[in-house]
């Protein structure tokens, strides 16, 4: 799938042994493989990718246009995925969603360093304001989101319906052009 992007967003980022890479169908594999270590953790998410959600799932990511996803790579190992959602070259904004680390990448800041390469290359190509869309249950990726400087703006409540029937509120971050020096991005 050839993906819009006007922006120049899907791109390859790198910082060490932490990769993004342009999400690809030789990716699934790995991937689903990945997404099967927590299989609790997608019932915090609007769609799953568990065993038997997530070929369907993939494709969806794959063929959805509004969606720039990446394979998150970390020691040459697949560690998980993550996209840009909506990317708005007339507002020059952007949503980072979609983001799920395999457990054994969750402590050793895979996580902060992904984020900073997509935001730093977010704010390269444009944007103004990066934001964060996390379902208000998922208490350790709003912790996430605090750790690398996004302010909270408040809960959407009813946000969305997840793929489980629940209506999600939602805990908005973000992080602004004028945020960049403080931050350093």
């Amino acid at each position: 799938m050839i993906h819009d992007d006007p922006m120049g967003l899907l791109a390859v980022l790198a910082d060490g042994d932490v990769r993004l890479e342009p999400l690809r169908e030789d990716h699934r594999a790995g991937l689903q493989a990945v997404c099967a270590e927590d299989l609790d953790i997608w019932q915090m998410y609007g769609v799953s990718y568990g065993p038997d959600h997530f070929d369907a799932s993939f494709d969806m990511l794959l063929g959805n246009s509004p969606r720039l996803p990446f394979a998150i790579v970390s020691g040459g190992e697949l560690a998980g995925v993550t996209a840009w959602i909506d990317p708005n070259p007339r507002w020059l904004t952007a949503e980072i969603r979609n983001t799920y680390l395999s457990p054994r990448f969750r402590q050793n800041k895979v996580n902060g360093r992904m984020k900073r390469l997509m935001i730093a290359h977010g704010f390269a190509c444009g944007l103004k304001r990066i934001h964060f869309s996390i379902d208000v249950r998922n208490e350790r990726s709003q912790a996430a989101c605090r750790k690398i400087g996004a302010t909270f703006e408040g809960i959407l409540r009813n946000h969305m319906i997840t793929w489980t029937g629940h209506l999600r509120d939602s805990a908005i971050f973000s992080i602004v052009e004028r945020d960049r020096e403080r931050l350093g991005y």
